[in-house]
């Protein structure tokens, strides 16, 4: 996990997030969740809230591809104000991103919503996309399940999205607070070093390596390095390294071989292995799950 996505969990786990999106909740019946850019995953999926159409196309291989794709461009267009998308069936979700200073750092996003009644006409298209994509529904059930999406008209949708911006704000005037204690309690060297890592994580890093840029004897170093990040050296080049992988998986065009290579891995082999144990699936596996990207 990088830095972003540490100050993300430590917001997400605060208790000013949870209050926020217990109210959040109770007040629209919506879900809220604060997620990181491009997880591969649906972020609703199993929340208690999650809309019951959605929950039936997320159980669908070939329709949760199409979800994910809309995740993708709501994430990608999300880059400055809130940012609203419709899906292949008609429902709106809201994504605003939170910012560290110019940078984004994750997105509040809600949605799942209609922003007119469902009718026979609206429900019957939806079940037509779904039956395109090769999707067998009990029709009785996805009826019932389509028709209990929450409305939201498009004027009280621009309201949702004002209060997450509002809300957006005030987590990143947290988050920089966060950022200033966590770059306090750390030691610079290993600041320099974890810069260091990210630069040259293409190449072939060594312990002594690192430890000589940043100045410090390999042995202070080593136990420096494991006090301050939790981790030891190895595993940290590591994690750095399938992260990265993970961003070009989501290029089809990109061999998996050609990735392990190019972030570092100088074996398939050592690569697939490292991949599942940080990932917990292999690399096709994880690419299987993603949206389809030129």
């Amino acid at each position: 996990m990088n830095d972003n996505g540490r100050l993300l969990r430590i917001l997400a786990e605060s208790s000013l997030f949870q209050n926020f999106a217990t109210a959040y909740a109770e007040t629209t019946g919506l879900p809220v969740t604060l997620r990181p850019d491009s997880d591969g995953l649906l972020p609703f999926h199993g929340h208690r809230h999650e809309n019951k159409w959605c929950a039936l196309m997320a159980g669908k291989s070939s329709t949760c591809a199409v979800c994910l794709q809309v995740q993708e461009k709501l994430l990608r267009d999300a880059t400055v104000t809130a940012t609203t998308v419709t899906c292949a069936y008609g429902l709106n979700e809201t994504a605003v991103p939170v910012k560290l200073g110019p940078k984004i750092i994750g997105y509040l996003q809600t949605g799942q919503v209609l922003p007119q009644p469902p009718d026979p006409a609206s429900f019957q298209r939806a079940y037509q996309t779904a039956a395109k994509l090769g999707v067998k529904l009990n029709k009785g059930a996805a009826r019932s399940a389509y028709f209990a999406t929450p409305v939201i008209s498009r004027r009280k949708n621009k309201s949702i999205s004002s209060l997450l911006s509002i809300f957006a704000e005030h987590l990143a005037m947290t988050s920089n607070q966060i950022a200033v204690q966590t770059a306090q309690a750390e030691p610079p060297s290993i600041s320099r070093a974890k810069a260091f890592i990210r630069e040259h994580y293409q190449e072939k890093l060594s312990l002594g390596q690192v430890a000589g840029a940043v100045h410090v004897s390999v042995f202070y170093f080593c136990k420096l390095f494991r006090k301050a990040t939790g981790t030891n050296f190895t595993e940290f080049v590591s994690r750095t390294r399938v992260e990265k992988a993970m961003s070009l998986l989501l290029n089809p065009n990109n061999r998996i071989s050609e990735i392990a290579y190019e972030v570092g891995f100088e074996s398939l082999t050592h690569f697939n292995r490292t991949f599942k144990k940080f990932a917990g699936e292999s690399p096709t596996q994880y690419r299987g799950r993603l949206p389809r990207t030129a």
